[in-house]
């Protein structure tokens, strides 16, 4: 059976260093940025800030998705995801919360909505089933 998937994008980033004072640029400039230790005085950000970002970013873009598929309007929206790195016994973890605000909708309709991002989100459907996520309408 031949495969239907068709890559639309491929994202090339080329790090160095690591978490402690390493570098990630991609290969075409728009991002070039400075590693650090969760918590350390280093200036760069770390690898749980940018899954933060990234995945807010396409859940949002999948309730938007979602929402144009209901013929839902959406004025406001805004999402604070919270990644946590973990250690436990055999290592280390991440846990995720995404806290979705759409402050003007119908708290149901706003529910499905983010139900429903959850399902076609690349990120979600990624970690489901390998970390711990909260999805929470505030």
């Amino acid at each position: 059976m031949q495969s239907t998937t068709k890559t639309v994008y491929t994202a090339k980033v080329h790090t160095v260093g690591g978490r402690d004072k390493g570098e990630a640029r991609s290969t075409d400039g728009r991002l070039d940025v400075k590693l650090s230790v969760p918590g350390s005085p280093g200036t760069g950000t770390n690898p749980e800030q940018l899954l933060a970002a990234g995945w807010s970013a396409c859940f949002e873009g999948a309730i938007m998705l979602e929402a144009r598929k209901k013929k839902v309007r959406i004025e406001h929206l805004a999402i604070d995801a919270e990644i946590d790195l973990n250690q436990e016994s055999d290592g280390y973890s991440l846990g995720a919360r995404l806290n979705v605000s759409l402050p003007d909708l119908d708290r149901t309709l706003a529910q499905e909505l983010v139900d429903a991002a959850h399902g076609v989100c690349p990120y979600s459907k990624a970690l489901k089933d390998s970390i711990g996520i909260v999805t929470t309408l505030v």
